[in-house]
């Protein structure tokens, strides 16, 4: 595939000059005289390199704006900055901001054509590096025979094609994002970035900033995740997590495609799709006064719930082979063979879903290497073992959680335990804990624990 570069310069002889050649060697090429020009090119597409004359007539923002333009958007446009006045404060100004090189006229074609190499090289390589993390970590694919997830991937089929808002059900562990990511993948927009949320990792104060931006004291623009997903795909997961004040802004934006970023006063257009997901009862989140109703029904167009893994046992055999398999490829290391008719297999209760079965296949298939199945069955079963029966596991577990999320999972667990301990007498198990019965209604409410008389 051929390196896209975005020539920009005021001056129309120097503009042609380096135009061809590159062109001579085969790259592709985009031209712009200003700044609003190249805003215009850039807003259209980001180029793999955009090569920049400091001094830009028309106008009173230079090439220095433009590198901090691309820069607040992307790290991996490299900008080459070119100059027939140049100082060393300015080299040293360009560089800082993140230039990758910077070079006065006249400049030999050798010397441009060496830079423009070795920076596409250079950030080609970074994309390949990307592009395997990915790989390792979201090329999964939704496995899986049982009545769930056949209507699950009816649905993705459905919905990929249209723009319509999905609210995505389902415990920690079970496969939302992965469900986001596959109607992202078919859809019209999958060639555009998808871009994850997640609203359980951030603090209250930081929500706004990190997605909506802001315009910072010196010009620069720290872009907010609704522009880092222009044109594409926004998963807010947890978004029961967003807060009451920030709920109503991105409902504006739901209904104009636009908002303003912090310190801003101009109006930024959006147009990408946001899918959102979520752990928790987001209805009763409403009745509680956590969720805003009319935020809830413009996310919820169509719902999609993700079942628990105990409740779809007869796809853990088809999970664990496409596991096995998968950590072979991505290892380097021979597949084993895990016993798949083991009965504690299906009477295990899988609090980590999905993603827990997945780290257990990867754990035993690493540490269980040239070992024979009936070794590899026994340290299956002390690791499932400890896990059911060790009341301190789900604070381990939990360690993989930011920390709200892990109070609430220790609390649920907590007060189930001590509901079945007083067979589901909830003024008694209130008592024991020191809890107004009133409160704990509401408590076992908040936290989506249902049937309790």
């Amino acid at each position: 595939m051929k390196n896209e570069v975005l020539i920009i310069d005021d001056n129309f002889d120097i503009r042609n000059l380096v135009s061809n050649l590159l062109r001579d060697k085969n790259y592709l090429i985009r031209e712009a005289a200003n700044y609003d020009q190249a805003v215009k090119e850039i807003d259209k597409k980001l180029p793999d390199l955009a090569v920049i004359d400091v001094k830009l007539d028309k106008g009173d923002k230079d090439g220095i704006d433009l590198l901090k333009k691309i820069k607040g958007m992307t790290d991996l446009v490299p900008v080459i900055i070119i100059s027939g006045h140049a100082n060393v404060e300015m080299a040293v100004e360009a560089l800082k901001l993140g230039a990758y090189e910077f070079i006065t006229k006249p400049f030999a074609a050798e010397q441009l054509l060496n830079f423009v190499n070795r920076a596409l090289e250079n950030i080609n390589l970074k994309k390949e590096n990307k592009t395997l993390e990915n790989k390792l970590f979201h090329s999964f694919e939704l496995m899986g025979e049982s009545n769930q997830i056949i209507k699950i991937k009816k649905m993705i089929s459905k919905l990929s094609s249209t723009e319509s808002r999905i609210l995505i059900y389902g415990p920690t562990g079970s496969g939302k994002e992965l469900v986001a990511r596959k109607i992202h993948k078919n859809s019209p927009r999958a060639k555009q970035p998808f871009v994850v949320l997640n609203g359980a990792s951030l603090q209250p104060d930081n929500y706004e900033y990190e997605l909506f931006g802001s315009e910072n004291s010196d010009g620069t623009i720290s872009y907010g995740f609704l522009e880092k997903a222009k044109n594409g795909t926004l998963l807010i997961d947890e978004v029961s997590e967003i807060p009451l004040d920030t709920q109503a802004k991105i409902l504006r934006v739901l209904i104009d495609q636009k908002f303003k970023r912090i310190n801003g006063s101009k109006d930024v257009h959006v147009n990408i799709r946001i899918i959102s997901s979520t752990s928790k009862d987001l209805k009763n989140e409403v009745l509680i006064g956590n969720f805003r109703e009319d935020l809830y029904h413009r996310l919820n167009v169509v719902p999609i719930e993700i079942p628990k893994l105990s409740s779809r046992t007869e796809d853990i055999p088809i999970l664990i082979k496409y596991f096995q398999k998968k950590v072979s490829d991505i290892n380097g290391i021979p597949e084993i063979n895990i016993n798949t008719d083991d009965d504690l297999l299906y009477s295990y209760d899988w609090p980590g879903n999905v993603r827990e079965l997945r780290n257990l296949v990867e754990r035993v298939s690493i540490l269980s290497q040239n070992e024979n199945k009936a070794n590899i069955g026994r340290f299956l079963h002390e690791i499932l073992s400890k896990n059911s029966s060790d009341v301190s596991q789900d604070s381990t577990v939990s360690l993989s959680f930011p920390l709200k999320q892990a109070r609430e999972n220790f609390e649920k667990n907590y007060l189930l335990n001590q509901l079945k301990k007083n067979k589901g007498n909830v003024s008694k198990t209130a008592e024991f804990i020191g809890m107004e019965r009133s409160a704990l209604h509401r408590k076992l409410k908040s936290l989506g624990i249902k049937g309790i008389n």
